[in-house]
C-alpha cells in the first residue's frame, strides 16, 4: 500500500513502491487531489502524471514519489514525480514506426509548462504545470 501525506501545509505526498501499478495509483491521487480541491478532472491530468509516472518506473529505481499541489501564483495544478535516475529525459524525434518514445511529446503538448530539476543527493524531479 502507497504511503500517503495530508499534512496541512505541505503539499500532498504520495511515496509509492518501485512497480507497475505505480502509474495507476499516481493517476489514482490525482483524480482525488482534484476532486478535493473541486477542479474538473478531464483526464489531461492523469495523462501527464502517468507519463511522468510510468518514465520514473522505466527509467529508475527505489520509491517513486508523487507530489500534486496549487502554484501560490496562478492556482495552476502542478504535478511532480521524483526518482533516482540520473538521466534527464528529453523529446525524441518524431517516427511513426516506433512503438514507444511519445511520451515526452504528449506531455509537452498538454501541459502549459514542465522541465526537470536534478536533486544533489542524485536522481531527479519532472514537473508540469497544467492549463
Amino acid at each position: 500500500m502507497p504511503a500517503t501525506t495530508l499534512t496541512p501545509g505541505t503539499p500532498p505526498t504520495l511515496v509509492l513502491e518501485f512497480t507497475k501499478q505505480a502509474p495507476r495509483l499516481a493517476r489514482q491521487f490525482l483524480a482525488e487531489r482534484f476532486a478535493e480541491w473541486g477542479l474538473e478532472d478531464d483526464y489531461v491530468g492523469r495523462l501527464v502524471i502517468s507519463e511522468l509516472t510510468t518514465n520514473a518506473y522505466k527509467h529508475g529505481a527505489g520509491p517513486i514519489i508523487v507530489r500534486v499541489f496549487l502554484d501560490d501564483h496562478d492556482g495552476r495544478p502542478v504535478l511532480e514525480v521524483w526518482d533516482t535516475a540520473e538521466t534527464r529525459p528529453k523529446i525524441q524525434p518524431e517516427n511513426t514506426a516506433a512503438t514507444s518514445g511519445r511520451g515526452l511529446q504528449l506531455l509537452a503538448d498538454f501541459a502549459a509548462e514542465w522541465g526537470v530539476r536534478p536533486l544533489n543527493e542524485g536522481g531527479k524531479i519532472t514537473w508540469a504545470k497544467l492549463h
